[in-house]
C-alpha cells in the first residue's frame, strides 16, 4: 500500500502502484485477501510509532487547502475525505491513516466483548468489477483492550470517529447495554460514534433498523453521550450518527429518517455494503456485503432521498463505489456534506486522497 515517498509525479506514482505494488500483495494474497490488509497494517502501524515516516508519508500524499476544510455536527474537517470504518478495526493505524490526506477516520468497528469474527477466508476480490465481497463479521480486540491501546497511543489532530457494534454473543433484545458499553470504554478517543446497525455479517444485526428498535438504541446511545460529556467535562457531547443499510427500501429510510431527528442524532453515514449482487459481472456465490463499484447507482440513489428527504436537517456522509474525483463530485451534487472511501483505497492506492482532494479544491469557491 505505501509507496515509496519520493518525488514522483502523481501520475507515475499511481501506475507504480497499479502495475507493481497492487499486483504483488494480491499474488501473495491470493487463497486469502485479508492476508494483504494485514501486511498492510503491520507497516501503517510501524510507521504510526515513528515521526519521522510519519513526515514522509504526509509530504508524499497529504493535500492541503483552505477550500478543503469543513465544518460538519460541530466538528472540522480539514478536508471533507474520509476512511470509512472497518480498515482499522482497533485503531492501530491511525496516525500514519492520517497521515496519508484524509480529513477523518472512522476506526472500528469495536464491540464490548473481543471476537475473531466469521472463519477466513471472509473477503473476495473481484477485480474486473472493482469490487469487494466480505463477511468479516466484527473481528476486534473488544472495547476494554482497544481503550487500553489508545489509551497509550498519540491521537491524530483529524476527527476520529468510532463504529459501535453489536457482539455477536450479545441477544438482540441486550444490545442498548451493548453498544453503551463500547462508547463509555471509548469515549474518551472518539470526537464522533457512529451506531452500525446495517452490516449484513452479523446475524439479526439489520433487525436494529427497524424503527422501535431504532429508536430506543439511537435513544440510549445519545442520552449516554451526553452523560458522559458532563463526566468527562467536555463543552458539548459527541455527535453519535448512524450508519444504513443500501438496501432499504423509501418507506424504512423514511423510517430512519423520523427516528434520526426526533432521537437527535447528528448524521446519516449512507451506505453500508449490500446484500444484492445488481451491477457485479463476476459469477459469485459467496455470501456477504458487497462494495466498490457496483455500489455506487445504488449509494448515489439513496443519497439523494436522503437529502431530498432531510432538506438539510442532517449532514450525511456517503460512501458506496467512489472511485475517483467524478465519483466524489457526483455525491457531493447528490446532496453529502462529507464522503469516505474503503474498497478504492485498496484498488487505486493511497493516491486516491490526493486526487480526489485536488479536484474538490478547484470546483469549491474560496
Amino acid at each position: 500500500m505505501l509507496v515509496p515517498a519520493i518525488p514522483i509525479p502523481a501520475k507515475k506514482k499511481a501506475m507504480l502502484f497499479k502495475h507493481i505494488i497492487r499486483p504483488a500483495l494480491f499474488s501473495i494474497s491470493a487463497d486469502d485477501p485479508e492476508k494483504a490488509h494485514e501486511w498492510v497494517m503491520a507497516r501503517l502501524t510501524f510507521a504510526s510509532r515513528h515521526v519521522t515516516l510519519l513526515k514522509i508519508l504526509e509530504a508524499a500524499y497529504a493535500y492541503r487547502q483552505p477550500a478543503l476544510e469543513r465544518e460538519c455536527f460541530g466538528l472540522h474537517f480539514p478536508n471533507p475525505l474520509g476512511l470509512a470504518g472497518g480498515f482499522d478495526k482497533n485503531g492501530i493505524a491511525l496516525p500514519a491513516l492520517a497521515a496519508l490526506g484524509f480529513g477523518f477516520i472512522e476506526a472500528g468497528v469495536a464491540t464490548h466483548y473481543a471476537q475473531a469474527g466469521n472463519d477466513r477466508p471472509r473477503i473476495f476480490r473481484f477485480p474486473s468489477d472493482n469490487a469487494l465481497i466480505n463477511r468479516m463479521g466484527f473481528p476486534n480486540h473488544g472495547a476494554d483492550a482497544i481503550a487500553e491501546h489508545l489509551s497509550r497511543s498519540q491521537k491524530p489532530t483529524i476527527p476520529i470517529g468510532w463504529q459501535l457494534g453489536k457482539s455477536k454473543v450479545t441477544p438482540l433484545e441486550e444490545a442498548e447495554e451493548d453498544y453503551v458499553y463500547t462508547l463509555r470504554k471509548l469515549y474518551p478517543f472518539g470526537d464522533f460514534f457512529t451506531i452500525n446497525v446495517s452490516s449484513p455479517n452479523t446475524p439479526g444485526l439489520r433487525q436494529l433498523q427497524e424503527k422501535e428498535p431504532l429508536s430506543r438504541l439511537a435513544h440510549a446511545i445519545v442520552m449516554e453521550s451526553s452523560r458522559l460529556a458532563e463526566q468527562h467535562h467536555c463543552q458539548q457531547a459527541r455527535p453519535i450518527l448512524v450508519k444504513i443499510s443500501p438496501d432499504l427500501t423509501e418507506g424504512q429510510l423514511d423510517d430512519v429518517i423520523e427516528v434520526c431527528l426526533s432521537q437527535n442524532i447528528r448524521g446519516i453515514i449512507a451506505t453500508n455494503t449490500t446484500i444484492s449482487r445488481e451491477g457485479l459481472r463476476a459469477q459469485t456465490t459467496e455470501a456477504g456485503g458487497l462494495s466498490g463499484k457496483p455500489l455506487l447507482p445504488r449509494a448515489l440513489e439513496v443519497v439523494r432521498y436522503l437529502a431530498r428527504s432531510l432538506g438539510g436537517k442532517l449532514p450525511i456522509i456517503a460512501v458506496g463505489g467512489i472511485f475517483g474525483p467524478e465519483d466524489a463530485t457526483r455525491m457531493f451534487d447528490a446532496g453529502a456534506s462529507l464522503i469516505e472511501i474503503y474498497t478504492s483505497f485498496i484498488y487505486e492506492g493511497p493516491g486516491i486522497i490526493k486526487r480526489i482532494n485536488r479536484t474538490i479544491a478547484r470546483v469549491e469557491p474560496g
